[in-house]
């Protein structure tokens, strides 16, 4: 192989920085070799030493970085510099801050270059201190008349919570260039002040200040959060005027801002329309169906990124998992858990968080808990989602037990879904002292004031202990407006213990609210119905027909071998309909011997005795159950989801099956999960 100095010092330092453009450390270790091996015994030159230092760093290797600092007998700023500008690039805030002293005691003067490195430092690490000596220093050593300098102040100032500092330097700045207005609008938009990125960016445009990509996306992004369709729909407009269309980075936050509008259409004609798509623009598309309930879509579209070329991400991959969460596709989350583990993002965060958020909410706890011990390290949203997998089970002591350990640990703190959470574990378990206390200490303990949803939680817990009028003297009380989840809590309440009375003023509340919901209706409807006053029950269920409501057919569904088997109430459609009748007479004989009794209560129609019988053991959740024991091979829990909530009669059958043919049956309702097992179910018949 040819000396590479034959090839002169220009091109010794391109093969450097080819291989930091290219970030590959096997094409920079093996120039590096060969420099010193056609050097040897000379000294390594200072420019070639300043692009190897610059090379390690940026890569993300300080040690071999710092060595070549350490051997040159005579560093200049361009090393320093290098060093540190790769530091504060890879999350290593510490280290840059660490070798400004250096610097110093060195007898260099940073530059230009190396200030606004160093306070990207102190932005990163939020410490407001070492940002205010920086720029101290870059005021006594006259750098803050450069643009640059300023504008990384501006940056700093901002994340470190120093706001009208920033916003006082920004005001003095003489010549405002585009990385100082960026500096704002972008801020704004994370410190969750979206007009004031809005604001920012029309003062840019009447100083005549060219936008870039930047600009753009912050823009769009603080659109997004408040949802202005026109005035991102007009930016939109603008873009395209002046060629920005084309640029990825613009076109991706356009999908993100169509999406988070919810119109589904604009945002895939945006992104079908990129001739370039990085792994940003499949992830954004991806959400954006996510989101609005095109569930199928996404996944189709991630099959297509695979398909593409494109590595899983965690952002990728966390979205898709919530979406399983939302499908209760506990074998697709599964599947989805696999590919993490593959590209070794498993134990990122926010896929750690959304695996124990996606195991919760599909029901299986065990391996929610797994996920959760093994991750490394936790945020508020990995708490959170362990606390919810328990309530969804109506586990109030284990939602009790993680809560208290959170609160030990002072990791993190609680915020409202925290305790939202708890207090819903507590409602449906049935812990009335636990939950109160909680809610009434949250605001001194916590410092959180009572939201409607924490209100309903202690709605609901009343409701379920049969004190509901205490629970509507409390929203009387209730400082703000009540809510429909609030109303709602009261009315599932009345429905449970016969409280006819009560559930029609509650229901006249949501129907003033929401007059076109059917299931406020309905569930009036069947109150009346349960108490065996038909004449109220048919005129409620006559008054939703006169204005054109609609009741959600009840359904329950079962997946079996890649399909989703779909069953109602008494529904002969199925393809194996014979089969799953026979087996539910074998099952009902096995069951009344066992001491079974159907309850009528469950028919809502004004029947005779043994047609209500008739009635309520065609339910769908009972078709797909026996559809499920004839399917599924023993030792494999049945799984079944229902659009509404699991009916009495229905909770009682399951329970003498699950004892009858030794299965465990996990339903998932619109409320919670109920686990049935050997005669019994998880929620202790509190639901």
């Amino acid at each position: 192989m040819p000396s590479l100095l034959a090839t002169g010092p220009q091109a010794l330092a391109g093969a450097v920085e080819l291989a930091v453009s290219s970030r590959s450390l096997l094409r920079g270790r093996s120039t590096h070799a060969q420099i010193i091996k056609s050097l040897y015994p000379l000294p390594l030159p200072s420019f070639l030493s300043n692009h190897l230092i610059n090379m390690y760093a940026k890569l993300d290797l300080p040690s071999p970085a710092f060595l070549l600092l350490s051997l040159d007998p005579y560093p200049s700023v361009v090393s320093f510099t290098a060093l540190i500008s790769g530091a504060a690039q890879n999350n290593r805030p510490l280290l840059a801050l660490n070798l400004f002293p250096l610097l110093l005691r060195s007898s260099v003067r940073p530059n230009d270059f190396t200030l606004p490195s160093l306070l990207k430092a102190a932005a990163c690490l939020g410490c407001p201190l070492a940002g205010l000596q920086l720029h101290t220093f870059s005021l006594k050593s006259g750098l803050l008349s450069d643009v640059f300098v300023t504008s990384a102040a501006v940056d700093m100032y901002h994340k470190t919570g120093l706001v009208s500092h920033a916003r006082h330097l920004f005001d003095e700045m003489p010549h405002k260039n585009i990385v100082a207005w960026n500096a704002v609008m972008t801020n704004a938009v994370l410190d969750g002040f979206p007009e004031a990125a809005m604001e920012a960016f029309i003062r840019l445009r009447l100083a005549a200040e060219n936008p870039n990509e930047v600009s753009f996306c912050a823009f769009l992004n603080a659109c997004a959060s408040v949802e202005y369709f026109r005035l991102g729909s007009q930016l939109h407009s603008f873009i395209i005027r002046i060629g920005f269309d084309t640029n990825v980075s613009v076109g991706n936050a356009l999908v993100d801002f169509y999406g988070k509008c919810s119109s589904v259409v604009d945002a895939r004609q945006v992104f079908d329309s990129l001739a370039i798509k990085n792994d940003v623009s499949w992830c954004s598309v991806i959400v954006v169906h996510a989101q609005n309930a095109e569930e199928e879509e996404a996944f189709r579209l991630y099959l297509a990124t695979r398909r593409e070329g494109f590595i899983p991400t965690d952002f990728m991959i966390s979205s898709l998992l919530t979406t399983c969460s939302g499908l209760s596709g506990l074998e697709l989350g599964r599947s989805l858990h696999a590919v993490a583990v593959r590209s070794c993002i498993d134990g990122n965060i926010f896929v750690g968080s959304a695996l124990v958020d996606m195991y919760g909410k599909c029901g299986s706890i065990e391996e929610a808990e797994q996920v959760f011990e093994l991750m490394p390290e936790r945020n508020f949203v990995t708490w959170n989602a362990m606390v919810g997998g328990y309530a969804a089970q109506g586990n109030a002591s284990m939602a009790l037990k993680v809560f208290d350990e959170m609160t030990r640990r002072d990791e993190v703190k609680p915020n409202y879904v925290t305790l939202v959470s708890v207090m819903s574990a507590c409602a449906r378990g049935g812990r009335l002292k636990e939950g109160m206390e909680l809610f009434e200490e949250m605001e001194e303990r916590y410092g959180i004031k009572p939201r409607n949803e924490h209100y309903a939680c202690v709605v609901d817990m009343l409701g379920r202990a049969g004190m509901e009028e205490k629970a509507y003297e409390i929203i009387k009380k209730m400082p703000m407006k009540p809510s429909v989840s609030v109303w709602g809590a009261i009315l599932n309440a009345c429905r449970i213990h016969g409280k006819e009375k009560l559930g029609r003023s509650a229901a006249e509340e949501l129907f003033e609210i929401d007059p076109y919901d059917s299931g406020n209706h309905v569930l009036l409807s069947n109150i009346f119905a349960s108490a065996g006053r038909w004449k109220e029950s048919i005129e409620v269920r006559k008054e939703m027909k006169d204005i054109g409501i609609k009741k959600e057919p009840g359904c329950s569904w079962i997946s079996w071998k890649n399909s989703v088997h779909v069953f109602q109430a008494k529904d002969s459609s199925h393809e194996r309909n014979a089969e799953i009748q026979a087996l539910l007479a074998e099952l009902l004989q096995r069951m009344v011997a066992a001491g079974y009794t159907p309850d009528t209560r469950f028919a809502l129609y004004e029947l005779e005795d043994e047609e209500k019988e008739s009635e309520v053991y065609q339910h769908s959740e009972k078709l797909a159950l026996a559809f499920g024991l004839i399917c599924i091979p023993h030792g494999i829990a049945i799984r079944i989801n229902k659009n509404l909530r699991v009916c009495g009669d229905c909770h009682q059958a399951i329970k003498f099956i699950s004892g009858i043919v030794g299965r465990e049956i996990i339903v998932r309702d619109n409320v919670r999960f109920h686990r049935f097992k050997d005669y019994q179910c998880s929620c202790g018949d509190y639901w």
